[in-house]
């Protein structure tokens, strides 16, 4: 199968690239240059411009492209960057799909569990409602923006991703040199919920939605099993032989943060109903597992 991916330098992007690829699939990797490799294509979602004829072709396209949330202090101008960067992105994609003949069968376009907000306690699925909050309504946007593809009658799938357990980047690639350095404690109060997914979860879910025509429409990424900030800390500390004595007040998470301190300090208990009900076979279905491998 011919697949474009965007986004595929990133972290999750350059794993994927290579599952697909050693599954014998034709990947050719999107970038915002002029293509300098036959497996490129070129595209500028600045402009909305994608190369056709290169594209063409394709029978799926998984848009994992975005700035990224967490990677500088959420001024007016980076949080106009985080919302442009994935409205602007997915539109390009999502018309130059539909402008295809023939089009491409699916479209897998990234998205987020900030969808749900700060949901406390309370689990949540995909059948429940938007929370409220910037990220949450950025994702309500940026899923809006493959309505293009949508109405050209092309499978659109949103995986919506929880916290990648990474030791390459991400949040946990943060964590990691902390906690083996010893320095590392539970954030806030540490009752907050921390839904999670392994690498190799994540990578392997995104397939199965890319392989199978039955699922549309939102789909959690996150782990069965989504834990407290605070049990998360006890295991992380367990699985790496350190102490965990050290919490960082809320305080000093706004002082740092900023505004995205308030997604760090928010709850977000999220299952993935729709993965579960599908069969989807997990293979780390608890953090200390997640974790063991990303360190593996």
């Amino acid at each position: 199968m011919k697949i474009a991916v965007t986004g595929a330098s990133g972290l999750i992007g350059t794993p994927l690239v290579a599952h697909l690829r050693d599954k014998g699939h034709d990947v050719y990797r999107m970038v915002r240059r002029a293509a300098n490799a036959p497996d490129e294509i070129t595209w500028n979602p600045e402009s909305g411009f994608v190369d056709l004829e290169k594209l063409a072709g394709s029978e799926a396209v998984i848009h994992l492209a975005g700035a990224g949330v967490g990677d500088h202090r959420w001024t007016d101008a980076y949080k106009r960057e985080i919302l442009e960067s994935r409205v602007k992105g997915t539109d390009t994609i999502a018309r130059a799909m539909a402008a295809l003949d023939p089009r491409p069968r699916v479209l897998v376009s990234a998205s987020a569990i900030g969808f749900y907000g700060d949901t406390g306690d309370k689990a949540v699925t995909e059948m429940d409602p938007s929370g409220h909050g910037f990220l949450a309504d950025v994702v309500v946007a940026w899923e809006a923006a493959a309505n293009p593809a949508r109405d050209a009658g092309i499978r659109v799938v949103h995986p919506r991703t929880g916290l990648v357990v990474a030791a390459e980047g991400g949040a946990w690639g943060r964590m990691f040199p902390l906690f083996k350095a010893g320095v590392g404690g539970k954030l806030g109060s540490g009752k907050q919920y921390w839904s999670w997914i392994s690498m190799r979860d994540e990578i392997a879910a995104l397939t199965y939605l890319m392989e199978n025509d039955s699922i549309t429409g939102p789909v959690n990424l996150t782990g069965p099993t989504p834990q407290t900030n605070t049990e998360i800390t006890k295991i992380m500390g367990s699985v790496l032989g350190r102490p965990t004595l050290l919490p960082v007040p809320s305080i000093a998470l706004k002082t740092v943060l900023g505004e995205f301190s308030t997604e760090v300090l928010s709850s977000a208990r999220v299952l993935p109903a729709v993965l579960q009900q599908n069969a989807f076979t997990f293979q780390d279905t608890t953090i200390e597992s997640a974790i063991r491998q990303a360190l593996a």
